[in-house]
């Protein structure tokens, strides 16, 4: 395959949270990853992977997809500085780091976000998040293992989202201004976040089209590696399997206030803690309340980000 064709299927119009597989050389993976960083734009990404020859085309994560990952990482990383046994100064080494692009071994990929600890210039990766929604399991499973085998961080945190089928194409909806579609926007934003009162994971439902599917299935897990010497090319199982939502309702007795599964060993070097109490101490960052809020505020903004992708106006003439 010609660099150019790889490039073409870079340039297609891309469905929020797709991924798509290309058979391509790392010299033709670096032609057209030169081009987009030459564009200067955020999406789509470009990735490699070295082990199949594939470059993997990432479109734009929907705000569920941004807004789990950073909302996993943000509550472990805010938990982790409230324990009293944590200096500031040790606080201060912890950071969220998002897309971060790493290359090893002929591979360049980037995870959803990291919590990384710093000390002075030089950063050890802790835990890795990926996010799928309604993406396979494989390249779910693929993205985590690598970032526990290859890049040797503490653990891996994965959530799983399946939402139903949407059903039908949206019509195009067109306004006289950009005031009219705003106005239209606000109002169905308005009614999704009412309709979460009766079905609080769906589906969003307006003028007989649903802009979010009822959520099938959340499923968080967690990936450690098997032993010190596991090869980037290992696909793990996970350690602990945790269902939080299953056809549209949440699993209460399948969730303790922590997982028993995060401690503060995985966010910060153990040889920063003073002994293998602390190492162990569970990270109680799992609550329901904070789950459900960031949860069903993200199937709103994605569900009006569809209204949007859907919505015309009559520009205005200066």
């Amino acid at each position: 395959m010609e660099h150019f064709e790889l490039l073409d299927i870079v340039r297609r119009p891309l469905s929020p949270d797709s991924r798509l597989e290309v058979p391509a050389s790392r010299e033709e993976y670096e032609r057209v990853e030169e081009i987009l960083e030459r564009e200067e734009a955020k999406y789509p990404q470009l990735w490699y992977d070295g082990m199949r020859s594939v470059a993997i085309v990432v479109a734009p994560p929907t705000p569920l997809h941004a807004g789990m990952a950073s909302g996993l990482l943000s509550v472990i990383s805010d938990e982790v500085k409230m324990n009293s046994g944590i200096s500031s100064e040790i606080a201060r080494g912890l950071r969220i780091e998002s897309d971060s692009r790493t290359t090893m071994n002929n591979t360049t990929r980037a995870s959803d976000g990291a919590l990384l600890y710093w000390e002075g210039d030089r950063a050890t990766l802790m835990i890795a998040v990926e996010v799928a929604v309604s993406q396979s399991n494989d390249s779910m499973r693929a993205a985590i293992s690598w970032s526990v085998c290859a890049l040797h961080c503490s653990l891996g945190l994965a959530m799983c989202i399946r939402e139903e089928s949407r059903g039908r194409r949206p019509p195009r909806r067109h306004y006289a201004s950009l005031d009219e579609a705003n106005a239209a926007v606000d109002e169905a934003r308005d009614d999704f976040y009412h309709q979460l009162v009766q079905n609080p994971y769906g589906p969003l439902e307006r003028d007989g089209v649903t802009w979010f599917g009822r959520v099938r299935l959340v499923v968080l897990e967690t990936f450690r590696r098997q032993d010190e010497h596991c090869t980037p090319e290992t696909l793990l199982q996970p350690s602990k399997s945790f269902t939080l939502v299953e056809n549209g309702e949440y699993i209460a007795q399948n969730i303790s206030p922590n997982l028993q599964e995060v401690v503060l060993g995985d966010c910060i070097p153990t040889h920063l803690l003073n002994n293998q109490h602390m190492e162990a101490t569970p990270v109680n960052f799992f609550q329901r309340e904070w789950f459900e809020t960031l949860f069903r505020g993200s199937i709103v903004r994605t569900a009006i980000l569809r209204v949007w992708e859907n919505t015309s106006y009559v520009q205005s003439v200066a």
